[in-house]
């Protein structure tokens, strides 16, 4: 698995799950989903990604390692 596919994960995991504890526990969890959107944001102009960092460091592939060009 590569850093980018993980990192994609890890956000949609986290917006699903804050948006339904929000449904199903407080309304205050939708902060959760909110960082997820303004890291994705900002990551995408800064190319700075911390959970991509934390991946690399777990020893995740980077993005396009392994794969064959034609």
């Amino acid at each position: 698995m590569t850093c980018e596919n993980a990192v994609r994960i890890l956000a949609g995991t986290f917006v699903l799950l804050g948006t339904v504890l929000a449904l199903l526990v407080n309304r205050w969890f939708l902060v959760l989903p909110v960082f997820v959107g303004v890291n994705l944001i900002q990551s995408a102009f800064t190319g700075f990604c911390p959970a991509e960092k934390i991946f690399r460091a777990l020893g995740c592939k980077p993005a396009g390692a392994g794969q064959v060009h034609t």
